[in-house]
């Protein structure tokens, strides 16, 4: 990405009403990162879910990477662009010459140039990762880097209430389910 600012007040709106508007995971982040793609004009982007137990990276929803460079192994939190678990964001302007990349040779076989990994955080804890992927070595912005900044904290508070949403809405219809037998069997 270039150092021009990209995302104004319309571009911020709109993306901010893909995340509100979804009470679903997974069509708030495929509105989120097709959005982001366009947007920006770059080659794609990804939503990640943290796994502590397994310290890994899990694909939530993708965009505009091709199932090669996606299949290409597990993502280790501890090996790739780990440096978002001091919960700031990592530039990296271009990949072919960089350490903090886990699987190097496959973003240049994918036509990664740079890419920004943003920190998704609720609470003071890493729950994921919000990850663009430019064709284009080059900077970003400081104005859009604390743009996505607000979006990849939005995004943590929707991931948080979309998981609260299902485990209410699993506990009411168990209380409804155990309400209903009860009142069958008298």
């Amino acid at each position: 990405m270039t150092c021009e600012n990209k995302i104004d007040m319309e571009i911020f709106k709109v993306i901010k009403s893909a995340i509100r508007q979804s009470s679903d995971l997974e069509n708030m982040g495929n509105s989120l990162v097709q959005l982001l793609t366009g947007v920006l004009d770059i080659k794609g982007c990804t939503l990640f879910a943290a796994n502590p137990v397994k310290k890994e990276l899990e694909i939530l929803t993708t965009f505009g990477l091709s199932t090669n460079y996606l299949s290409k192994g597990a993502i280790s939190s501890q090996k790739s662009i780990a440096a978002i678990y001091n919960q700031k964001p990592v530039v990296i302007a271009d990949t072919s010459n960089t350490d903090l990349l886990q699987y190097p040779e496959d973003a240049q076989k994918e036509g990664i140039k740079s890419i920004i990994s943003l920190p998704v955080v609720f609470s003071g804890k890493i729950i994921g990762a919000l990850r663009l992927y430019d064709h284009q070595a080059g900077d970003v912005s400081d104005h859009d880097l604390d743009t996505l900044m607000l979006f990849a904290d939005h995004v943590g508070m929707a991931m948080m209430y979309t998981r609260l949403l299902n485990a209410f809405v699993l506990i009411k219809n168990t209380v409804e389910g155990v309400h209903d037998i009860w009142i069958d069997s008298n």
